[in-house]
C-alpha cells in the first residue's frame, strides 16, 4: 500500500510548474496529504557585485524580492475546494534550488516530490543543467516529473463527470 503524508512540489512559477502544482494537488487530495509549496529564491548577495553603496540595500532588496515570492505562492495556494488542502508555504533562498529542494524533503520526511521540468534541448541542457534532473539524482524520496506541454492524467472535474457518462 503506498502512503503518502506529506507531498512537495517545487516551483519556479513558470508553466511547467503549475503543471506540477496540478498533479501534486490532485495526488495531496487523493491521499489526504499535506502539501508543502516550495520556491527557491536566489540570495541577492549571491549575485550583486560591485560597490559598498549596494551593500546597504541587499537586505531591503531581498526582502521585496521575498515578499514577491511569498505572495505569488499565497496565489497559487488558493484553493476553491469547499474543504481545503492542508498546506504550507517555504520560501528558501539558495544558490542550488536542486540541493535546497532535497534537503528541506530531507528534513520533513517528504514521501513525494512533484516538479515541473522545461524539457530542454541536449545542448541547453549541457549548459545549463536540470534543476529536476539533480532532483531526481539526489532525492531521498520518490520524485515525479511533470514536462508540459505533454499528455495530462488530471482533468477537471466536470471532465470527468461528463466522460464517465458517455
Amino acid at each position: 500500500m503506498i502512503t503518502l503524508k506529506r507531498i512537495l512540489v517545487a516551483t519556479d512559477f513558470s508553466e511547467a510548474s503549475d503543471a506540477a502544482l496540478v498533479y501534486g494537488r490532485e495526488l495531496a487530495r487523493t491521499f489526504h496529504a499535506t502539501l508543502h509549496l516550495v520556491h527557491v529564491g536566489t540570495p541577492v548577495s549571491s549575485v550583486v557585485y560591485g560597490t559598498e553603496g549596494y551593500a546597504a540595500s541587499i537586505p531591503e532588496l531581498q526582502e521585496e524580492l521575498d515578499e514577491s515570492a511569498r505572495k505569488q505562492m499565497d496565489e497559487l495556494l488558493l484553493d476553491n475546494d469547499p474543504t481545503p488542502l492542508p498546506a504550507k508555504r517555504v520560501l528558501l533562498n539558495a544558490v542550488s534550488p536542486a540541493a535546497a529542494v532535497v534537503n528541506y524533503a530531507a528534513a520533513e520526511h517528504i514521501d513525494l516530490i512533484v516538479t515541473g521540468t522545461h524539457g530542454r534541448g541536449a545542448v541547453a541542457h549541457l549548459l545549463m543543467g536540470s534543476v529536476a534532473e539533480r532532483i531526481v539524482r539526489t532525492a531521498p524520496c520518490p520524485v515525479l516529473t511533470v514536462r508540459h506541454p505533454e499528455h495530462e492524467f488530471v482533468l477537471p472535474d466536470a471532465l470527468v463527470a461528463a466522460t464517465a457518462k458517455v
